[in-house]
């Protein structure tokens, strides 16, 4: 009965773990989120040994069926977990030796702890990143359902926070259906990246287990074996390549937040908040407050913390695996859980955002945002060069701010006082529609741009 609750390996130790030591070093209360993972990474590996002869087909059918026994016990809550057994991996071995006898230990042969967790771990970060991709797509469909109501909204670009060129509001939106598409490709990239099977390659120098390699890889969905054993007990680079993709897509809900944040102020009031996407004030009865958007843009400093806790624990390890690495898992399953809340409340926001359309068109007639356009005009019909034109656009400008007037309100006169020689074909210039619908070239923001690319997008992100 002494040696009933030993560790695994405590065959040599003479004395107990510490009491400490057993409560930091066990892990069992975050990778037990790993047990599907590891159940299906063992199965697989049971298949593979009756396969290749190194244990009998009855033995391993009873681990399989033992293993089979041990999820939907984890399913149905039935199963008890013991950090005494470290980690979701002798957990699951301990209950099996519990089902099955004996036969439990043939498990274990031809792999090590290092090859079997960074198996479940490969095998949860690619399904999760898949998971992120999906709530992506559905914040892009967000993005574009509002984008098509807005086409002819016409508001302010803004460069340094000040009112710059007239656009289509829905031209700002598909801005952010750019970034979330390349978080996209950064998380389908990562996938690509892990897609090797570390299974098989033990504790860091392979096995002398005549074992079949591709056989697993194939069945675990990897779409072949490592190369090289050594590297693949160490890697971790798939766990930062995950943590700075959620760590870039964080930027991106960040500045969303923030836009949002801003333009729902009671300065710019270009955006309105259904109220269940608001909260109020304990002493202020007039408030409310676009909370949830303060808090994803505050929930981004997590993402970035995980990575740089990450990239701190990898930096000084040598080869090949060290007890370091199990900070790995609460770091990338803290990072994940703190994005996919960020994207569903992201989502909602945009869903429940409602433009202040007259506002918008208000503001982006201030500020001489039509200045450029100006300019361009001169270009194109007087013949002179751009900064030559730039200079007569700024002194036009200079003339309506000490008339206090907008460059729209000048009449052909004025205009005249700036500029000899303009006809009267000068002033539609200053309308900020026709402002946004000169700005043809691909990607720019007129009416007949954003409408293809909305419907390119669609097609995209059926």
């Amino acid at each position: 009965m002494k040696n009933k609750n030993k560790a695994v390996w405590g065959s040599r130790f003479k004395n107990s773990t510490s009491k400490i030591f057993e409560q930091i070093g066990a892990s069992i209360d975050i990778d037990k989120r790993l047990f599907r993972e590891d159940i299906f990474g063992s199965i697989i590996h049971t298949k593979m040994l009756i396969k290749q002869k190194i244990i009998d087909k009855k033995k391993g059918n009873k681990i399989i069926s033992g293993l089979k026994k041990i999820k939907n016990e984890i399913e149905k809550n039935k199963f008890s977990f013991n950090k005494k057994y470290e980690d979701i991996h002798l957990n699951i071995e301990k209950r099996l030796f519990t089902i099955i006898g004996s036969d439990a230990g043939y498990l274990h042969i031809a792999r090590s702890r290092n090859d079997q967790v960074i198996t479940d771990f490969k095998l949860w970060v690619k399904k999760s990143s898949k998971e992120v991709i999906k709530n992506l797509n559905n914040l892009i469909k967000s993005f574009l359902i509002k984008s098509e109501s807005n086409i002819h909204s016409i508001m302010p670009g803004f460069t340094h926070l000040k009112n710059a060129q007239p656009i289509s509001f829905a031209h700002y939106l598909l801005a952010y259906v750019e970034m979330f598409k390349r978080d996209q490709k950064r998380f389908t990239s990562n996938i690509n990246y892990i897609d090797e099977c570390p299974l098989g390659v033990g504790a860091l120098a392979g096995t002398s287990y005549n074992i079949d390699r591709n056989f697993t890889s194939k069945k675990l969905g990897f779409k072949k074996p490592t190369d090289n054993s050594i590297d693949t007990v160490s890697d971790r680079d798939f766990a930062l390549d995950f943590l700075a993709s959620a760590a870039i897509c964080a930027v991106h809900i960040s500045r969303l937040a923030e836009e949002l944040i801003i333009w729902n102020s009671d300065i710019f009031k270009l955006i309105k908040f259904d109220d269940k996407m608001l909260t109020g004030s304990s002493i202020m009865p007039q408030k409310k407050n676009p909370d949830p958007a303060e808090l994803i843009r505050g929930r981004a400093g997590e993402n970035f913390g995980k990575l740089q806790a990450m990239l701190t624990t990898m930096k000084g390890l040598p080869l090949s695996y060290y007890k370091d690495m199990q900070e790995d898992k609460k770091q990338v399953f803290d990072s994940y859980d703190v994005l996919m809340e960020s994207i569903l409340i992201a989502n909602e926001l945009v869903k429940n955002l409602k433009p202040n359309k007259q506002r918008m068109l208000a503001m982006s007639k201030e500020g001489y945002t039509t200045a450029t356009d100006f300019a361009d005009y001169l270009v194109q019909n007087k013949n002179l060069s751009f900064r030559e034109g730039y200079k007569i656009s700024a002194k036009l400008v200079n003339y309506a701010e000490k008339k206090k007037k907008k460059l729209n309100e000048l009449n052909l006169d004025e205009l005249r006082k700036i500029k000899k020689n303009l006809d009267k074909n000068v002033m539609k210039i200053f309308d900020v529609k026709n402002s946004v619908n000169l700005k043809s070239s691909y990607g720019g923001t007129s009416t007949k741009n954003v409408k293809k690319m909305i419907l390119k997008l669609k097609k995209e992100f059926k």
